[in-house]
């Protein structure tokens, strides 16, 4: 979790390899208040697009850390953009190199909803049309950040929900997404967190020299 929230990490480390993040949990176990509190940390460092659908946001609107206040000109900073579809992300993203001003983050809640089934299907004529529409808006978030990360740090935080231990479509968020953040129950009803995803070249070339 130190991992996930620390700014100077951001700041230093954010480049096109290391800019994008996933935030995988259980239905209502707090993704979109840990994304809330994220873009609050942010925004003591600049601007932070926060992308979410307004009707299931104003339907569990996000629990806030403790001081925190609402009110706060560091809230101010957090820019709401509320889409509907998968289609809107990437009109975002397509344009987002024409910013006079780059976000240091842009942050998407439950971004596998914005990826409705029947609908994906019908637009590709096929029957994985939903993998397909998820792997282009993922590849377009990728390239986005790759050329945002040549001028300035601009992190991409993800979100999505599971039901089992790992994400459905996890072979698809591993190909665009270098780190993982699982969100699981420990069996006390607590949650804990894990994480996974690319090695980075320190630990591959550890690895190569064992």
């Amino acid at each position: 979790m130190e991992r996930f929230f620390s700014v100077r990490q951001i700041q230093t480390q954010c480049d096109s390899s290391h800019s994008i993040m996933l935030v995988s949990g259980p239905p209502s176990c707090g993704k979109t208040s840990l994304l809330f509190q994220f873009a609050f940390n942010l925004g003591l460092e600049g601007n932070v697009a926060f992308i979410c659908n307004r009707r299931k946001l104003e339907n569990k609107p996000p629990y806030l850390s403790q001081g925190v206040d609402p009110a706060s000109e560091t809230f101010q900073r957090i820019q709401m953009k509320y889409l509907e579809d998968d289609e809107g992300i990437n009109k975002y993203f397509s344009a987002f190199h024409l910013h006079r001003t780059l976000p240091v983050a842009v942050v998407i809640d439950d971004f596998g909803d914005f990826f409705e089934e029947r609908r994906c299907q019908e637009k590709y004529a096929n029957p994985r049309g939903r993998d397909l529409a998820m792997v282009r808006t993922l590849a377009l978030c990728h390239n986005a950040m790759s050329l945002a990360n040549q001028c300035r740090p601009c992190q991409l935080v993800l979100s999505d929900t599971h039901h089992g231990e790992s994400p459905r479509l996890i072979f698809i968020y591993k190909r665009w997404v270098p780190t993982i953040f699982t969100i699981r129950g420990d069996g006390s009803g607590c949650l804990s967190t894990s994480s996974f995803g690319k090695a980075s070249r320190k630990e591959k070339n550890r690895k190569e020299n064992n």
